[in-house]
């Protein structure tokens, strides 16, 4: 019995759909953000006027140059526990709780942000209450939210990439003399660098992009760049959003292509080690 495949001009027309869906809202938004009317929606002539707009409003440059501290403090630490946490997963899975271990480190992925936001909280404020520390609610607190929530995805990229790893170099090492610790650094972590990269730009990207866990966390002078912006569409669409947005994008865009090409020269400088090894050999 022959199955019928589907034809190539239909297979591009959904991809060019599904592209179109993905992508086209970002479009349209970085060509608004050089409209001349303050009205969002409806196209006036160019103008660069809202950039220069934007220079001028503090509150919202305050909150931009917070979200990325935060962002980059949370990715910077979830890329350091979450390699541990994967580590441990992939390779430590004999010891007794390694059950509740899994558990613990999948839990953010599956728990509500917003019953993570409540938890958080009320620890906060009964350990506040009970040592006086951490004092109110801001930058600290937002910090160790995020990281709790950006473990999980780093722990379960390295995982899935220290299990495909081949352990005869490291066996080759340990054969040599090579103590653990000195595996790991010289050896083992080169080999899941792509992983560390793309685990570090998704911490960075969901500590950027959150409100709920921010809404529950932050304080007095502790507003993010997604609570600023909220709080303004709830009572209109302001252009100037629209070219912070294009900033934001355009720089994503290139340290993301960036980290792909590091990762790619990166990928292919391993491949012709191996291979001078293996001749050597």
């Amino acid at each position: 019995m022959s199955t019928m495949k589907p034809s190539k001009p239909l297979s591009y027309t959904v991809l060019g759909l599904g592209y179109a869906f993905l992508y086209l809202p970002i479009v349209l938004l970085v060509i608004y953000s050089f409209n001349e009317s303050k009205l969002v929606t409806v196209w006036s002539g160019f103008s660069t006027k809202w950039y220069w707009a934007l220079l001028e409003d503090d509150e919202l440059i305050t909150a931009a140059f917070l979200s990325l501290k935060i962002a980059l403090m949370t990715a910077t630490a979830s890329v350091v526990i979450g390699t541990w946490c994967g580590f441990v997963m992939a390779r430590m899975t004999r010891f007794r709780l390694y059950p509740a271990f899994t558990a613990m480190v999948n839990a953010p992925l599956v728990i509500p942000e917003v019953i993570q936001g409540i938890s958080l909280l009320l620890l906060f404020v009964a350990m506040e209450q009970s040592f006086g520390w951490p004092e109110g609610r801001g930058i600290f607190t937002i910090w160790i939210g995020h990281v709790m929530l950006c473990v999980s995805y780093v722990a379960i990229i390295v995982q899935s990439r220290v299990r495909e790893l081949n352990r005869s170099l490291e066996e080759a090492a340990m054969d040599l003399g090579a103590r653990p610790l000195k595996i790991f650094f010289v050896i083992t972590l080169p080999l899941i660098s792509q992983a560390l990269v793309s685990g570090w730009l998704l911490s960075f990207t969901l500590s950027l992009d959150d409100l709920v866990l921010t809404a529950f966390l932050s304080g007095p002078g502790s507003s993010t760049l997604p609570m600023v912006v909220f709080s303004r569409v709830r009572l209109g669409l302001n252009p100037e959003m629209n070219a912070l947005a294009t900033i934001f994008i355009a720089t994503v865009s290139v340290g993301v292509i960036g980290a792909n090409i590091y990762s790619r020269r990166m990928e292919r400088k391993r491949e012709r080690e191996m291979q001078v090894a293996f001749a050597h050999g």
